[in-house]
């Protein structure tokens, strides 16, 4: 089934539901980088939420930039989130080695989400680290930073050769007017939740909608969309890039490699650019 993410209502509109499956997405992340399953899962729960924060935003022309550093052998985990629900990111060692997600992130360090909502001055929202799990840590965020009380539910299921059998995330957030009862049947729901990826395993072929119906019997889907992995980088835009350089640099790159390569670090993605280009590049430069 494609991966979708699922808006949504209830309780007469005092609880907000956020279902993403992103199942497909995180293979391609996982393909993209040649990821070990420890730095599969910790991307993967991190593009998971991010996808339903993006999916937050009120406007195409917004987006926002998640930072995950918890000083821990993975390094650092950072992903760029769209309104439409479409993501990229990438971890400073693809192959890192260690027991667990949050070993691997580790807790000495913060999350930091920098929204770009097209104003004069960006948001900025910082906490420390948790437990380094990714969803407890989201948790934490929402509720202290964006002042909203939510729960965060996020997995990734790989088999034994790495390949990406479930993943996804759920995040339901209480309204300024929810009343205790409201609060109470949440916390129950709550409880009762399988781990998300098993979750998406079961749901198989059916649309994340019923899984909102199913947590909800008043639930009220307001949106469904597809989501991918999606980087807006081209050999246009990096040429763009290079053109930031100094000439020393571009007549540098033609003297002594007749060319040069530049990797996307989001999606991995090379550009190759002959000498011809770049001499091309250098005259524009001086033109």
């Amino acid at each position: 089934m494609k991966d979708e993410l699922v808006k949504a209502l209830a309780l007469d509109g005092h609880v907000r539901i956020y279902i993403a499956r992103t199942t497909d997405m995180v293979q391609e992340a996982r393909d993209r980088f040649d990821m070990g399953p420890i730095a599969t899962d910790a991307l993967g729960r991190t593009l998971s939420v991010a996808s339903i924060m993006g999916g937050m935003l009120k406007s195409d022309k917004e987006m926002l930039t998640i930072s995950i550093n918890g000083h821990g052998p993975i390094g650092s985990i950072t992903v760029d989130a769209y309104s439409n629900g479409n993501v990229r990111g990438f971890v400073s060692d693809p192959h890192v080695d260690a027991p667990s997600v949050a070993q691997a992130v580790g807790t000495d360090g913060t999350l930091t989400v920098i929204k770009d909502l097209n104003m004069v001055e960006n948001f900025t929202g910082t906490v420390e680290l948790q437990s380094g799990q990714i969803g407890e840590d989201f948790t934490y965020y929402f509720t202290l930073s964006e002042q909203t009380p939510s729960a965060v539910s996020v997995g990734v299921s790989t088999d034994a050769n790495g390949k990406v059998e479930a993943a996804g995330a759920l995040v339901l957030q209480m309204m300024p007017d929810a009343t205790d009862t409201d609060i109470r049947i949440v916390e129950h729901v709550v409880e009762g939740l399988k781990p998300m990826s098993t979750i998406i395993k079961e749901y198989g072929d059916t649309d994340m909608s019923q899984l909102a119906r199913d947590l909800f019997e008043d639930a009220q889907v307001l949106e469904t969309t597809d989501i991918h992995f999606s980087c807006p980088c081209s050999k246009e835009r990096t040429k763009g890039i290079l053109m930031t350089l100094s000439k020393d640099e571009i007549q540098q790159m033609i003297d002594d490699d007749a060319g040069c390569e530049v990797t996307c670090n989001f999606c991995n993605e090379h550009y190759q650019f002959t000498k011809d280009e770049l001499e091309a590049i250098l005259e524009e430069m001086n033109a």
